[in-house]
């Protein structure tokens, strides 16, 4: 028995790979979850019609963390479209006469939770027992979590379990010698590419399409009235082409399947935090910018402006650009990996 694991340690120690997912992934894990879910130092913007809003409640907001913008009176009660319009103002204050407060929201959220507690420490010093009406620009106050969260998890999925498959079927590939089989016949190198990339692809499509249809059709998932579908599941399909891409890239630093696992803790998991679960103007430190060289983001980002507030391609054409090129870029750096297989 001693000697058995007195093997085993040693194994692994000689394993990079498991001696970085035993002791070095946990801190870094851990690192980031502190950095995103800590305090954090946003400050939230409300807009009030100052004329309109008692003297002794001014003073209470300007004690809050809170910056106040002054609008009009139209402004005030046009504040669904001034929401829309100005995205740096997290919600819209006003007092009508004998109704208590009414307060706009742009959309549930971490963010919006945040404005409401500073909203409600300053009328606790003021009229504890005035009512609040809430309203949102998107969504309502008791859609559940899914229905808030559900783009996130259509990205999510689909991703990770395309990118499982392609990485690890590659890395099988190599290891039978298949691969380098392959790479002594005439085939280009970026032909190679191509064709893993069609034929996981296809696989990927089918199952981007099964997870957007099952989802809204069967687990009644909210969608937009004005959101098309075609391009949430056009952003699905470049999701899923981009997970084949990126699983071909990692397989190149994996000699076995359990490689591939042990490199998920640094390449899936901090895509999780970046992909929307949280806003990323509360993320300290600006973190936040991060999410720009993760894939996830991409597609969470256009699902959401499909889903939530009814976009169309002229404003998720950036997002749909963003997995474009990624995906470009990934069969660049397999198409140039792939000269250590060239035999002749």
């Amino acid at each position: 028995m001693i000697q058995l694991a007195k093997r085993v340690i040693r194994q692994t120690v000689n394993d990079k790979r498991s001696v970085m997912l035993i002791l070095v992934a946990p801190l870094l894990i851990l690192t980031l979850v502190y950095l995103l879910l800590g305090d954090s130092d946003y400050v939230a913007t409300v807009g009030i019609e100052r004329e309109a809003v008692p003297a002794p409640v001014i003073t209470a907001l300007e004690q809050q963390e809170l910056t106040l913008v002054d609008l009009t009176a139209s402004q005030v009660e046009q504040a669904d479209d001034y929401l829309q319009q100005h995205e740096s103002v997290d919600a819209v204050l006003r007092f009508p006469e004998n109704a208590g407060m009414a307060i706009t929201l742009y959309e549930p959220s971490k963010k919006g939770a945040t404005v409401m507690a500073e909203i409600q420490d300053a009328m606790a010093d003021v009229n504890p027992s005035a009512d609040t009406e809430v309203s949102y620009v998107y969504g309502t106050s008791d859609q559940s979590t899914f229905d808030s969260l559900g783009y996130v998890f259509l990205a999510l999925f689909s991703f990770f379990f395309v990118f499982i498959i392609s990485a690890m079927a590659l890395v099988r590939e190599r290891s039978r010698g298949t691969l380098e089989r392959l790479m002594m016949t005439p085939i280009r190198r970026g032909e190679v590419i191509a064709g893993y990339t069609a034929g996981y692809g296809v696989f990927a499509i089918v199952q981007a399409i099964l997870i957007v249809l099952y989802a809204i059709y069967v687990l009644q998932l909210s969608n937009s009235n004005a959101g098309n579908i075609g391009w949430v599941l056009l952003t699905m399909v470049l999701l899923a082409v981009t997970a084949v891409s990126f699983g071909a890239t990692i397989s190149i630093f994996a000699g076995t399947e359990l490689q591939v696992v042990q490199l998920i803790p640094f390449t899936i998991i901090p895509q999780v935090f970046f992909s929307g679960l949280i806003p990323l103007d509360l993320v300290p430190y600006h973190l936040g910018n991060l999410s720009y060289i993760m894939p996830i983001y991409y597609g969470a980002a256009a699902i959401k402006g499909v889903m939530v507030y009814g976009d169309g391609f002229a404003e998720i054409w950036g997002h749909l650009a963003g997995l474009t090129a990624y995906a470009l870029v990934l069969y660049l750096i397999n198409t140039l990996a792939l000269k250590k297989f060239r035999k002749l």
